[in-house]
């Protein structure tokens, strides 16, 4: 299905090139079967270029959850807390265990997954199977407003969403989207109907590919380039995420509660103009989704 589409031939030119190299981590998930077989087999990229893409029933007991945490060796390994690692790989990625999720690497660089889909959208001209046009975007509600500038910008219609891909999902079968993704590192499309991290990751290679295929050897368009360029042109934005891990349901439930009686407090302070108690009317089956 890969090869249908995205564009190999030129995804193959780039990872020849003797200034860029890759660092895949299967993360002992059921991604590396299917990572030996597009990059090895079909690309051409060497072994040495994939990491932990054996699969192990308990995942050589490593949490498979491709994040700045857990991805700690290719993390290190693409130098992205130091600046001063020169022979850090080109291009970096990792999927989780089901191979559902992804994270984006660049030389010294990490790609948030908030940038990564809005990035992905704002080049999907580059893609060949998104190329003739994509007919909208969505992103959960906790994703940063990165994708809401795209589709501003190209005109696209913007769904924001409640947390859980069925809400994706019913947008994908109603074709009002293209392209989807979620800051808890889930990206996907139509093409399968759910988060596909390979598919994330090739994404960005043919992006990649396709900025560099006039580029001399030496004058390499890197990720991070993509990336500062991304904010120049739309703006950056910035998020952040608390996970509360151990917490009892009761003390969860007060803490809620407490926000919300406090919540119209919260627009007079300086660090914020809003706060908003999310609520998702489905405009394909008319659910709604309340407390978020």
């Amino acid at each position: 299905m890969m090869e249908s589409l995205f564009d190999f031939a030129q995804i193959k030119a780039l990872l020849a090139r003797e200034d860029f190299n890759i660092c895949f981590d299967g993360m002992h998930g059921v991604a590396g079967p299917y990572a030996k077989e597009v990059f090895l087999n079909k690309l051409g990229v060497p072994a040495e270029q994939l990491m932990r893409c054996d699969v192990l029933p308990d995942f050589g007991k490593g949490h498979p959850d491709p994040n700045l945490t857990y991805a700690a060796d290719l993390v290190k390994h693409m130098g992205v807390f130091d600046a001063e690692k020169k022979d850090a790989p080109a291009f970096g990625a990792a999927c989780d265990g089901d191979a559902d999720r992804n994270m984006i690497l660049g030389k010294n660089f990490f790609v948030t997954p908030s940038d990564s889909v809005a990035i992905i959208v704002a080049h999907h001209k580059r893609i060949p199977y998104l190329s003739k046009g994509i007919t909208g975007a969505a992103r959960s509600m906790p994703t940063s407003a990165a994708l809401d500038n795209v589709c501003a910008e190209m005109g696209l219609p913007l769904y924001e969403t409640p947390t859980g891909w069925k809400f994706f999902g019913n947008l994908l079968d109603a074709n009002k989207i293209s392209v989807c993704g979620e800051e808890s590192f889930g990206t996907g499309s139509g093409h399968v109907r759910e988060k596909d991290g390979l598919w994330a990751v090739i994404c960005w290679l043919q992006i990649l590919a396709d900025m560099n295929k006039d580029k001399p050897i030496g004058e390499l368009v890197h990720v991070e380039h993509i990336v500062k360029d991304f904010w120049k042109t739309y703006g950056r934005n910035y998020y952040r995420r608390y996970d509360y891990e151990g917490l009892e349901t009761e003390h969860a439930v007060k803490i809620f509660e407490r926000l919300a009686i406090h919540m119209q407090e919260f627009t007079s302070k300086a660090e914020g103009n809003s706060s908003v108690n999310f609520q998702y009317e489905d405009p394909i089956d008319g659910s709604v989704t309340k407390n978020q």
